[in-house]
Order: structure tokens, then sequence, then C-alpha cells
């Protein structure tokens, strides 16, 4: 039997479901593959804010770790939880088709973002989502709300929360898609940069662990996420801020990326909003569209704002 393909993955009940349709994917091609469970301080510590564990990088860095030291040869992790700083001696090989890349609501039958009753509470610790949240409805009462998805499902029973903003991939790979009331889509609601999609990570150079997932990728997602992560890489946002992006292609075959940037000010929610597209479908096109709308939103201001939300974060973690 040939040598196991070591696939590494998180703990959380998610992350084993998407990493399993990854595993169920590379048998079904006749490798063979074991899977190693790796526990990060992200999933040990769900009751904090992921600011006050680290920031960036808090549900990757174990399974870099892992990677570095030739425990694993492959990382499964959610694109968007991801420092778009390459991390030296690794790299994203594989990104497969993603699934829905957009937020949904969870709440009661028919329940919809325009239809909350005023003073509603939602649950939600994003800031991106906060802030779209209050842009879109001042009138509702967005509270924080941590834990996996079953605790915070938990939690909506208990009557803690009119509804949940949650990510619509989450729970399409838990099975649990029946639960959604609403999807929150552009041109009002924006998804996180590499929402809905999975990035296969391994070492630099190794010929092996390439060969095996590449059947796995897939290039309209990998253009699509390479688009968003280059914009936010260009803005130095980070996986925390307030960025929303969104890449994929047009009818017409041009890859196509609108990303917003969000600040709370003390009247209201601001926000400026970039949207341009590439004919050529490459890695250096799609990479080339993300830094040209990075500069769109800073010629518009979002570099102060994203300056004072970094400002604002820092004084609260403190």
């Amino acid at each position: 039997m040939s040598t196991p393909l070591r696939i590494g993955t998180r703990g959380s009940r998610l992350a084993v479901a998407q990493t399993g349709q990854i595993v169920d994917r590379l048998r079904g091609l006749g490798r063979n593959v074991v899977v190693e469970t790796i526990s990060t301080r992200g999933d040990a510590r769900g009751d904090l804010p992921v600011a006050m564990l680290g920031g960036d990088g808090v549900f990757v860095r174990e399974l870099e770790r892992a990677l570095l030291d030739d425990r694993i040869d492959v990382a499964v992790h959610s694109l968007k939880d991801m420092p778009t700083a390459a991390v030296p001696g690794l790299e994203i090989a594989c990104v497969p088709a993603r699934a829905t890349p957009f937020d949904v609501l969870v709440g009661r039958p028919g329940d919809t973002l325009a239809t909350l009753p005023a003073g509603a509470r939602v649950g939600t610790s994003s800031i991106r989502r906060v802030l779209q949240l209050k842009a879109a409805r001042p009138d509702l009462d967005v509270q924080p709300i941590r834990g996996n998805v079953d605790t915070r499902l938990a939690r909506l029973a208990a009557g803690d929360y009119r509804c949940l903003v949650l990510a619509a991939a989450g729970l399409e790979r838990l099975g649990l898609a029946a639960r959604i009331t609403a999807i929150l889509a552009p041109p009002d609601f924006w998804p996180a940069v590499g929402q809905g999609a999975l990035g296969l990570q391994i070492r630099a150079g190794d010929e092996a662990a390439w060969q095996a997932i590449a059947p796995l990728d897939d290039v309209a997602t990998h253009l699509a996420v390479r688009a968003e992560r280059s914009c936010l890489a260009e803005l130095a946002g980070g996986c925390l801020a307030p960025v929303a992006g969104w890449a994929r292609l047009d009818p017409d075959g041009s890859l196509r990326l609108g990303a917003r940037v969000l600040e709370q000010t003390a009247a209201a929610v601001g926000n400026v909003l970039a949207e341009d597209a590439a004919a050529t479908r490459d890695g250096p096109a799609a990479q080339a569209l993300g830094r040209r709308v990075a500069a769109s939103l800073l010629a518009a201001g979002a570099g102060p704002m994203l300056e004072r939300m970094r400002a604002h974060a820092v004084g609260n973690t403190a």
C-alpha cells in the first residue's frame, strides 16, 4: 500500500465535516488518506473574541506548524480565516469549488432583514457583519455571540436572540441549510474575503502532495479568491477588518471583483465600495485586479477608515 497522505484539520464539527468532504473526494480518486486532528487556540477558547486570542491566523497557526514540522502533508483551511501574508515554506496549492459565499439570516420562518421588527436582537460578532447590519437596519439590536455553530443555534433556540447571521457555507456543510430564512447578498450585504472557499495548504515544493490534491482544484474559484485576497492584502486589512469582497465570473467570462470597506462613525456607518473586472483569466491578472480595486477604495478614503477602525479595535482589547 502507498504511503498515506496525511490530512490535517481542526477539531470543530464544521472543520471535520468540510475536511471529510475533501477526504471522500481524494479516496474516490484512489488515494490512501489518513486524517490528523490538530487543536488550535481559536477552537480551545471559543468563548473569547478572536482579537483577544491573537487576531489574524488564530485558527491556522497550529496547522501550519504541523506542516512545517512534517507531521501532516496537507492542511485544510477555511480561506476566510487565513492571513494574506505568505508563510515561508508553505503554499496554498489547491482551492476546491466554492460553496455559497454569502451570509444568511437564521431565525423564524419568513424572517428577512427587511421584515425583522424594530429592536429585534440579532446575534453576530463579526465587525463586518455588525456594520452592514447597522447600515441596512440601524433600528436593530445587534449583539455579540461566541462559540461554534451548534452553540449559537442553541442560544437562538433558548430565545437569547431573535435571529443570527451566519455563513451559508458552514450551514450547508453541516447539513443545516434548511435553517436558513434569508440570504444576505450584494449589493446590500457583502461577504468576507474567501468566504465559502477552502484552501488546501502544503509544503512548498512537495510534488507528491501537490499531485494528490491537484485534481480537486477549481480554476474559477481559485482565481476569484486570488483577486479577493490580493485586494485585502493591498489594503493591509487582515481577516478581522471590516473589509468585504466577492469575485466571480461574469457571463462574458471576465473576472469581476467588488469590495467594500466599512467604518462606524458617531453619526452612522460609513462605507466605500469599488468594483472592476479583468478580461484575462489567470493568476497574475486576478492579483492585479485585486490591487486595482484596492487602489480605488484607498482613493475613496478607505485608508483612514481602516486606520481608525484598527485604533478602535486595539483600544478595546488593550
